[in-house]
C-alpha cells in the first residue's frame, strides 16, 4: 500500500490494521510520504503501482481511473453491502468515468468533516445564547450577539500561498445548503459557471455575515489580513472577543493548550438554509483505490469497507469513520464522536468542491478570486468571472 500516512497517522494505521493481520495472515505493508502525489504518478505511470493506494485527493485518482489503471471493486464486493453500510453521497463520490464508462473506483476508510461551527461553550451558556439549528436562527444569534456589543464571527483566511481556501470552503458549504446536488457536481466539473446565479447568490449569503463590520472581529478589512490558525484565538479571551469560528475539525490543533473541549469549547453543525436540500456535510476523506487484483488484495479492500477496519484508530484519535456499522462508543474523544454522529446522520454529503476542481482553479482562481471579492478590490460579478478565466480550457 501507499499513501500520505506518516508519523503518528502511520502508526495509528498500523495499529489499527494489526487485528486483521492476525486474524488472516496477509500482511499490509504501508508507505506513507509527504511528497505522496508525485511519487505515486511515477509509479503508476512507470507499471509498478502498489496493489492500494490511499487517495485524499479524489481529482488524482480520477486521472489514473481514466487511463484505465484502476480496478473496479463492483467485481468483487457486493452492492448491496455497499448500500448498506455507507451514505449514497459516499458511493456517488466513488464513481468515476473509465475508458469504457463508469466504475465504482474505490471505498472509504478515513474521513472528517468540515461543517461545524465552534463556540466558547462555558462563556456562550453563561450569556444564555442557545445553539441554531436553522441559518435563520444563527442569523438571529449573530444579530443578538451584535446588539450586546460583541462581534460574533472569528474569520481568517490568510495562509501563505494559499490564502483564501477558508472563503472556498463557505461558498461550498452554502452551494449545499442552496441548490441541488446535481448543480454542486456539475459546478465541480466545471460545467456550473462560477459567474452563474446559483454561485453569485452562494457569495452573497456568506457576505450577509462577513461584509457586516458588526458581525466580525475586526470587520471585514481584518479577514484578509488575520490567518486562518489564528482566527479563532479571541474566542478564548475573557471576555470573548467573538463567539463562532467555522473550521473543520483539525482547528482544535490550534486552540490554546490550557484549553478542555466540552468545557472551555464546543461546536455546533452548520445549520441548512432550504429544508429541500436537507442537512448536507462538507467532508474530506481517504479513497483506498485497487490497481493489481489479487486474493489477498480483494480481502483487504472488502476490510476497509467495515467500521472494524477503524475502530482502533477511532479510539486513539484522529479518525472519524464513515461506515454505518460503526459505533459511536468506540471514539475516544467526545470531540471526534460528535463529528462522527454528524456524518453519519447528514442526509447527504459532498467533498471539498476546491480539492475536485483543477488546480489551476481550485488552488489558484478561486482562491485569488475569493480573496479579492472579500479584500474588497473585486466585485462579485468581476471576481466571479476572473475565477472561471482560470479553468484550463478557457
Amino acid at each position: 500500500m501507499s499513501g500520505p500516512f506518516t508519523d503518528a497517522d502511520a502508526v495509528k494505521f498500523n495499529q489499527a490494521i494489526a487485528t486483521f493481520e492476525e486474524l488472516t495472515g496477509i500482511d499490509i505493508q504501508y508507505e506513507g510520504s509527504k511528497e505522496f502525489e508525485a511519487s505515486i504518478s511515477i509509479r503508476v505511470d512507470g507499471g509498478n503501482p502498489p496493489d492500494i493506494v490511499d487517495f485524499p485527493q479524489p481529482g488524482l485518482l480520477a486521472n489514473f481511473v481514466r487511463d484505465g489503471k484502476v480496478i473496479d471493486v463492483d467485481q468483487f464486493i457486493n452492492s448491496a453491502w455497499l448500500t448498506e453500510n455507507y451514505n449514497q453521497s459516499w458511493l456517488d463520490m466513488a464513481i468515476m468515468e473509465g475508458p469504457d464508462g463508469p466504475i465504482n473506483a474505490g471505498v472509504w476508510h478515513r474521513v472528517n468533516g468540515k461543517s461545524l461551527v465552534w463556540y466558547p461553550k462555558a462563556e456562550f451558556e453563561a450569556a444564555g445564547y442557545e445553539i441554531p439549528t436553522t441559518w435563520d436562527e444563527m442569523l438571529e444569534l449573530t444579530e443578538e450577539i451584535a446588539l450586546d456589543g460583541d462581534p460574533a464571527w472569528c474569520i481568517g483566511i490568510e495562509s501563505g500561498a494559499a490564502t483564501g481556501w477558508p472563503a472556498t470552503d463557505w461558498i461550498e458549504e452554502i452551494m449545499l445548503r442552496t441548490t441541488s446536488l446535481e448543480n454542486y457536481d456539475r459546478w465541480v466539473a466545471g460545467e456550473l459557471p462560477f459567474d452563474s446565479p446559483e454561485v453569485r447568490a452562494a457569495a452573497e449569503k456568506m457576505a450577509e455575515i462577513w461584509f457586516n463590520d458588526e458581525f466580525v472581529y475586526g470587520g471585514r478589512a481584518a479577514i484578509v489580513t488575520t490567518s486562518f490558525g489564528d482566527a479563532p484565538a479571541p474566542m478564548f479571551n475573557n471576555p470573548p472577543g467573538c463567539w463562532l469560528h467555522k473550521q473543520g475539525n483539525f482547528i482544535t490543533s490550534f486552540f490554546p493548550s490550557n484549553v478542555m473541549p466540552g468545557v472551555d469549547y464546543d461546536f455546533f453543525y452548520l445549520p441548512g438554509i432550504d429544508p429541500e436540500f436537507g442537512d448536507p456535510v462538507l467532508v474530506a476523506g481517504d479513497l483506498m483505490a485497487m490497481f493489481n487484483d489479487r486474493p489477498e488484495v480483494r480481502a483487504v479492500m472488502s476490510y476497509f469497507t467495515s467500521g472494524a477496519s477503524v475502530q482502533e484508530w477511532l479510539a486513539a484519535g484522529g479518525a472519524i469513520s464513515p461506515h454505518n456499522d460503526s459505533d459511536l462508543a468506540w471514539y475516544g474523544d467526545d470531540i471526534e464522536r460528535g463529528v462522527g454522529e454528524i456524518i453519519l446522520n447528514a442526509t447527504s454529503l459532498r467533498f471539498d468542491a476546491s480539492d475536485l476542481m483543477p488546480g489551476e482553479v481550485g488552488a489558484g482562481s478561486f482562491w485569488r478570486g475569493m480573496t479579492e471579492f472579500v479584500a474588497g478590490t473585486l466585485d462579485l460579478e468581476t471576481a466571479m468571472q476572473e475565477i472561471d478565466r482560470g479553468w484550463p480550457d478557457r
